[in-house]
C-alpha cells in the first residue's frame, strides 16, 4: 500500500532521513518507534507533502507521491494527525470536524461521515457544541482523530497521539485507534508509548539517527533485548 524508498531529507545543514525504508500493506498498524530527534515526525511529514525530499521515493498504491502537494495528498487518502493535535480552540467541536472534510464536494457523504465519527467518539457528539478550546487533552486528540476521519483516510499517520496524556485516557486513545484499524484504515503510529504502540500493532520499525535499524513482527519486537532495554523497560 506504502512504500518508502531510501527517503533523504535535509534541513538546512542538517540531515533528518538518512536512506529510511519501510512499507505499510493494506489494513495493518504498524508502530514507528525511537527516540526525540530520530527522524519519526519527518517521516510523516515527509510523505504528507510538508517537507522535500533530497533522495528517494514514496509510492503509494503503487504510483509515486513524492512531490505531490499536501491537499493531493489527502485526497488521495493519505491523512495526518500531526503532534500537537492542533485543533482550532475556538471553533466548535463540529465545526472543526467540518474541516476535515474540505474536500468532500457530497454533501450526503460528509453527512454520512460526520455521523460515523459521532458513532465512533461518542464523548465528541455530546460536545459537538463546545469550543474545541474548553476541551479536556484527551477530547481533544479524539477531536484531531475525529477531523483527521471526517477526511475519509485509506492510511491514517498518527503523530504522538498519547503525549501529555493521562494512562487510562492513553488506552481510550490506542482503543479507538485499533477499532479504527479493525474497520480496515491503515495505521502508521509514531508514538513514544512503545509499550502502548505494540500492543495495537502488527508490525513496528525502530528509527535511529533517521533511519530504520530494526524492523519486525510487534510481538518480537515487544520482546526482544535491544528494544526491551531502549523502549519497554522492565515490567
Amino acid at each position: 500500500m506504502l512504500e518508502l524508498t531510501d527517503l533523504k531529507v535535509n534541513y538546512g545543514g542538517v540531515t533528518a532521513l538518512r536512506g529510511l525504508s519501510l512499507t505499510v500493506r493494506e489494513g495493518e498498524t504498524v508502530a514507528l518507534l525511537g527516540n526525540n530527534g530520530a527522524g519519526k515526525t519527518t517521516t510523516l511529514s515527509a510523505i504528507s507533502g510538508l517537507v522535500r525530499l533530497a533522495g528517494g521515493d514514496i509510492k503509494y498504491q503503487g504510483e509515486s507521491v513524492a512531490g505531490e502537494p499536501p491537499p493531493a495528498i489527502v485526497a488521495r487518502g493519505l491523512v495526518h494527525v500531526p503532534e500537537g493535535r492542533r485543533i482550532f480552540s475556538t471553533l466548535t467541536v463540529h465545526e472543526n470536524l467540518l474541516l476535515g472534510g474540505y474536500l468532500v464536494r457530497d454533501g450526503k457523504e460528509l453527512a454520512r461521515r460526520l455521523e460515523r465519527v459521532y458513532e465512533l467518539l461518542p464523548r465528541l457528539a455530546e460536545r459537538r457544541g463546545q469550543e474545541g478550546g474548553t476541551l479536556s487533552g484527551g477530547e481533544q486528540q479524539m477531536l484531531a482523530i475525529g477531523r483527521a476521519l471526517v477526511a475519509g483516510p485509506k492510511l491514517l499517520m498518527l503523530d504522538e497521539p498519547s503525549m501529555g496524556l493521562a494512562p487510562l485516557v492513553v488506552a481510550a486513545v490506542m482503543e479507538v485507534i485499533h477499532d479504527i484499524s479493525a474497520e480496515g484504515t491503515a495505521v502508521l503510529l509514531v508514538e513514544q508509548n512503545a509499550r502502548a504502540a505494540l500492543e495495537i500493532a502488527q508490525r513496528g520499525y525502530v528509527i535511529e539517527n533517521g533511519r530504520c535499524t530494526l524492523e519486525g513482527p510487534a510481538a518480537e519486537l515487544s520482546a526482544d533485548p535491544r528494544v526491551v532495554e531502549a523502549y519497554l523497560g522492565k515490567v
